[in-house]
């Protein structure tokens, strides 16, 4: 087994790196032969820490597969220096691979007591708002301006191992090498993707709002609410989206949501319409108790659809009961309706309460 040490300088300046990236934590990712661990080599895992303002980078190289288990031992020793673990899809991939070996080469599995962090699994979920063409990691460096001189990929150098292991020769063990150590050093880079995540779990704070008015195509006037705020962490690279009513910006430490209010008259549907007559020529319901004087001819029992008073007011857009009472266009409608009252314009915690909700329903309606 071939054990390669170096330690270099790293910028931990960058926003979001040095709250998660403390010297409790770890990056790692491993090279293999294929994806079963039954029927492939674990033949190189490469390690990046913390050590003051340096990185420090181990990598533990297999020069056959017999030597598999030694590389193995030699990672797990130094596993025990840490209680966090950050990877990109390591959970998906490298942490069962692992776990595999361990049984097979009959070690214990430490996998079980650490504190994860899987980027690829952040990135994943926010991948409407990145536009990326892929999800892996050189999508997302090259997304962030992150550059590499290696220019293979792991099933690329399947071959590469393999030939090395019948013929070793230097500039295979290079190739091999210097894929897995720009993965690893490049990882800590990649920590500034979190900001987004962190954005949409709430670390802003609300700084404004303010109502504005556009043409729409019918010649009309509409209003908007934008409303504007301050990451907790600052993005990278700038970013937007738009989604029905929505329009979301974020840009270094800044993130705009445009909201498309309703002006007119919409609905309030009352949840118990046994108690209530429908009025068809006034196109509301009472309740039985005001109707008795209506004759019979002019009210008929209400229904769930027909429960209705109407409102004419500025609401906000909504999908869950967010602010009461709930007013709908049509019944059962999957999106309804709040009042733009005095009280949430006042109240900075109603409106991130509210501006949760939409990045919340950005993020589920564009999976």
């Amino acid at each position: 087994m071939q054990h390669w040490q170096e330690t270099i300088p790293f910028d931990f300046s960058q926003p979001g790196i040095s709250e998660i990236f403390t010297e409790r934590a770890l990056f790692f990712d491993i090279e293999t032969t294929g994806f079963s661990p039954a029927r492939t080599s674990l033949y190189l895992i490469g390690c990046v820490s913390r050590t003051g303002g340096c990185l420090a980078v181990n990598q533990f190289f297999a020069e056959t597969p017999a030597e598999e288990p030694e590389v193995l031992a030699a990672f797990l020793e130094l596993l025990t220096g840490y209680d966090t673990i950050i990877t990109y899809n390591g959970i998906g991939f490298d942490i069962p691979y692992l776990k595999s070996k361990c049984e097979s080469c009959q070690m214990p599995d430490p996998f079980s007591s650490y504190h994860y962090i899987d980027l690829y699994r952040e990135v994943s979920k926010l991948r409407f708002l990145l536009q990326l063409p892929n999800l892996k990691q050189k999508s997302i460096e090259q997304f962030l301006g992150i550059g590499r001189e290696d220019r293979y990929n792991g099933g690329e150098l399947i071959e590469v191992y393999r030939s090395y292991v019948k013929l070793p020769q230097k500039e295979a063990l290079h190739l091999l090498k210097q894929h897995n150590y720009e993965d690893v050093i490049g990882m800590p880079n990649l920590l500034p993707i979190l900001s987004y995540a962190n954005l949409f779990e709430g670390r802003f704070t609300v700084v404004s709002l303010r109502a504005n008015q556009f043409p729409s195509h019918q010649s009309s006037l509409e209003r908007e609410l934008i409303v504007t705020l301050k990451n907790d962490i600052a993005v990278p690279v700038p970013v937007s989206c738009r989604h029905e009513d929505f329009y979301l910006s974020a840009s270094g430490e800044e993130t705009t949501l445009v909201v498309r209010l309703f002006t007119g008259e919409l609905k309030y549907f009352f949840p118990d319409y046994h108690n209530y007559f429908y009025l068809p020529a006034e196109d509301r319901a009472v309740p039985k108790t005001l109707a008795n004087a209506i004759d019979k001819e002019n009210k008929k029992k209400a229904t769930a659809s027909t429960c209705y008073t109407k409102k004419t007011a500025i609401f906000l857009p909504q999908y869950k009961p967010l602010g009461k009472p709930a007013f709908y266009a049509v019944y059962k409608d999957k999106k309804s309706y709040f009042e733009l009252s005095e009280e949430f314009i006042s109240s900075k915690e109603l409106q991130k309460k509210y501006v949760l909700h939409i990045l919340e329903y950005l993020k589920e309606c564009r999976k």
